[in-house]
């Protein structure tokens, strides 16, 4: 919102002080109305959107707290402000409890209302932009959006998009890099909570006592590094979707605490004694195969039916050949974009081995190998020594045919590239335990793909 296009409306029976604020802020270039009396703001407001009201708290007639309310009623995203004298301080404070913005103190510093547009201008556009993101991620979101047209996979989206209106627990299962957590966002983002926060948890990341803080949060003193109060995530979830990845590896206390949580809605913070209820909906995923947890006494069969409610499996990539073909091209259309490689395309010998690659990583492999391929390639295609040796496999290319390809030092450097990446790839991106097999330090790992302008 620029100043020039701001609306303000100044509401006051005392018409010298209405009419300073009118001609300071007529001067500033806003579009400036004025009234003097609660009444008749309220028929200007019906008539008129304003992006502020200063109004005077107590004033002949109805107060600037009823004016208040009757705003909140008539467009509730109009900012109020009250401006008011020593005495009647307690009652703007009453006011902002009851949704005015803030309160500014008579006599009015010019200054100070200068400083108070700004902050409602950074407000106005700052909720601007959280409705378009929220819409955009809708729209990102949506199953229609989400790239697939295998048989296997339309049956997924259609039950993802069937509970998603639904306040039912749902468990997500397939492997590693399969898009779970994909699916759960799509779910929360066209579920009735959509306008709510969307939490993601990775359970495998925290051993069992961070965990537990993580998800219910701690009080101050709860344990050694609690140095003050911590909400969980669950409380930060609140009326929205907290999504439980891995959730296969929790242990069996936080078993037991998560449990509780989707019979009651309700917990302790770690160390605390109150007891905090919420509305969230849970949505976990897991690789692993839970009814032999089960059998193995590792997980809590209640636990698993609470839990189980609905169950989504993810087929993988090698079971939905036909979806490969179709994330190939978004992928490649995405990164050509993000690197500025206007006209870009695969061979057709980089493409056959493309397609015939089984994708042990899933969805998640195939996109960094496309990332990796458009960062690595030279000219308008993709050629298959632009792809990781692991995709076209080394005997699938002889070393004459490679030589009729590239220079002596061109082949030297791609075999740098493909024996860095596949140590990359084995190990999750950790740099350290790649940098470990080539036998190499870490700084000279880095110093290449510094070299190779990869981050």
């Amino acid at each position: 919102m620029t100043g020039q296009l701001m609306r303000i409306l100044i509401v006051d029976d005392e018409a010298t002080q209405r009419e300073v604020l009118f001609g300071y802020l007529k001067k500033k270039k806003y579009l400036v109305h004025q009234s003097s009396s609660a009444e008749e703001a309220v028929s200007v407001v019906r008539s008129h959107h304003f992006d502020l009201v200063l109004s005077d708290y107590k004033m002949s007639g109805r107060t600037g707290f009823d004016l208040l309310q009757d705003i909140k009623r008539i467009d509730p995203e109009t900012v109020v402000v009250l401006m008011t004298a020593f005495g009647t301080i307690e009652g703007a404070v009453d006011a902002m409890r009851a949704g005015a913005y803030d309160y500014l103190s008579k006599p009015i510093e010019l200054d100070e209302i200068d400083l108070l547009i700004r902050r409602v201008q950074e407000r106005s556009q700052l909720i601007t932009e959280n409705k378009n993101l929220r819409e955009q991620l809708k729209e990102k979101l949506s199953f229609t959006e989400i790239i697939s047209h295998s048989a296997p996979m339309q049956e997924v989206l259609s039950t993802a998009s069937r509970v998603a209106h639904t306040k039912a627990p749902v468990l997500i299962r397939g492997e590693s890099g399969t898009g779970k957590e994909l699916i759960a966002r799509a779910i929360h983002f066209n579920s009735p909570r959509s306008s709510k926060p969307f939490i993601a948890v990775n359970c495998a990341a925290l051993n069992d006592n961070l965990l537990e803080s993580e998800l219910f949060g701690h009080e101050k003193g709860a344990f050694t590094g609690a140095e003050k109060q911590r909400r969980g995530r669950f409380e930060l979830a609140d009326g929205g979707t907290i999504f439980l990845d891995e959730i296969g590896d929790i242990s069996p206390a936080t078993q037991v605490r998560l449990l509780r949580v989707l019979q009651e809605q309700q917990f302790e913070r770690v160390g605390g004694s109150e007891t905090i209820s919420v509305d969230v909906r849970v949505v976990a995923a897991t690789n692993k195969d839970l009814e032999k947890a089960i059998a193995s006494g590792k997980f809590r069969d209640d636990l698993y039916y609470r839990l189980n409610v609905v169950t989504i499996e993810i087929p993988p990539l090698r079971h939905r050949r036909d979806d490969v073909t179709l994330l190939l091209e978004h992928f490649l259309v995405h990164f050509a974009k993000e690197h500025k490689r206007k006209k870009l395309s695969f061979s057709k010998e980089a493409w056959e081995f493309l397609v015939r690659y089984d994708y042990p990583g899933n969805v998640r492999e195939l996109e960094n190998i496309v990332q990796r391929s458009v960062i690595f390639s030279r000219g308008d295609q993709i050629i298959s020594t632009d792809i990781p040796l692991v995709v076209r496999g080394s005997s699938n290319e002889t070393t004459a045919q490679r030589s009729n390809a590239q220079s002596f030092d061109e082949q030297v450097e791609q075999l740098e590239k493909d024996l860095v990446f596949e140590a990359l790839r084995i190990h999750g991106n950790n740099q350290s335990k790649a940098a470990n097999q080539l036998k190499l330090s870490e700084r000279n790992l880095r110093y290449r793909l510094k070299k190779w302008g990869v981050k």
